[in-house]
């Protein structure tokens, strides 16, 4: 099955994320109506379809209705047809995790990512993770993970911030 959309059809969805902020709260299902009549331009089975439809969901306060979307996306292929929306979902279905109280789920499935290709959302996958992380108690590595991300983007002290990071997963003395 074919999967790929257009330039028109991603130019559309971009335009209509970004007049989120032009929802209230109490408009919510409005816009998620929006990228309803979006998605249901493309052909069934497309794995951009749930994906959407998750980010609407997750966007406009509901986790727990957009984690199952989520999955729905990654095990339709989404990381095939699209390496970098496949990771993203992997972060947001993290997130959305969390927030419905499993945290361990969200550690298992965004931990592999450490070890994938870098892209620009290596420091989104370090603060979810650590987010999981510090949900089920497990703080230090958390904060590990979060200085570790932020050392790099330092004017100053990135390595001494780097091996601080590292100490706080080593076993104290």
């Amino acid at each position: 099955m074919d999967h790929d959309v257009d330039q028109d059809w991603e130019d559309r969805v971009t335009a209509a994320w970004a007049t989120f902020d032009d929802y209230p709260e109490e408009r919510a299902a409005d816009f998620r109506a929006v990228i309803d009549a979006l998605v249901a331009e493309l052909p069934d089975g497309s794995p951009l379809r749930p994906f959407e439809q998750a980010c609407a969901w997750d966007s406009t306060g509901h986790s727990d209705q957009a984690a199952p979307l989520y999955r729905e996306a990654l095990d339709g292929g989404l990381g095939d047809i699209s390496g970098y929306k496949g990771r993203r979902a992997k972060i947001q279905l993290s997130s959305s995790l969390r927030n419905i109280g499993r945290a361990e789920e969200g550690v298992k499935l965004l931990t592999p990512e450490l070890d994938g290709p870098s892209d620009e959302l290596d420091d989104a996958v370090r603060a979810c993770l650590a987010l999981c992380l510090s949900s089920l108690g497990r703080d230090r590595e958390g904060l590990s993970l979060v200085l570790g991300a932020l050392a790099p983007h330092l004017p100053r002290y990135q390595r001494s911030m780097a091996n601080y990071a590292r100490a706080l997963t080593e076993p104290e003395a």
